[in-house]
């Protein structure tokens, strides 16, 4: 009896013992492997708190559309123009401001007139996700008309007085077609 259990506390100190000397470069490789895993996950997490705070905003909204850079997410508009998926490129650093490409595209097969839109930005309350009072500015824009479903345009906007780190939402409302076309 006693012998069998020298022998079972032999063989497990055994097996740990080879588990303990893996060859250095693999351990390094596993930690890597680890490290690169823990930042991916790091950056899900972001993103998905990003898109929950972005569906929030846009469940509650009755004009317009919410856009949190962060989500990475199209939304989709409710405008007298028809449906329009809208999305953001990451916003850059631009001499002091910031800048974002805004990509317009029709959700139906009718082809879009000309239209005007206000587009707001600012920054977001780190804990509750919503807008920052006092934070935001604005800015009109035009779209061209002539696009369909299949196309979609990119509006190039200059935030200023924001850093791209800074930068919480955007906003695009007041969607409204141009007069004399």
């Amino acid at each position: 009896m006693m012998v069998r259990n020298y022998f079972a506390a032999l063989t497990t100190a055994m097996l740990l013992a080879g588990c303990t000397t893996a060859p250095p470069h693999q351990v390094n490789q596993l930690h890597n492997q680890v490290s690169k895993l823990n930042k991916e996950m790091g950056q899900l997490t972001r993103q998905a708190s990003a898109l929950e705070q972005q569906n929030s905003l846009n469940v509650n909204s009755s004009q317009g559309a919410w856009l949190i850079p962060g989500a990475k997410t199209p939304v989709v508009l409710q405008s007298q123009m028809g449906d329009l998926n809208l999305s953001l490129t990451a916003p850059e650093a631009d001499d002091g401001s910031s800048k974002i490409r805004l990509h317009i595209q029709a959700k139906d097969a009718s082809r879009l007139q000309p239209f005007s839109a206000r587009i707001e930005w600012g920054e977001r309350d780190s804990a509750s996700g919503k807008p920052l009072p006092g934070s935001n500015q604005n800015q009109q824009i035009h779209v061209d008309g002539g696009l369909t479903a299949s196309q979609s345009i990119t509006v190039t906007l200059q935030l200023n007085g924001i850093q791209p780190e800074q930068l919480g939402y955007v906003r695009v409302h007041d969607i409204v077609p141009d007069s004399g076309q």
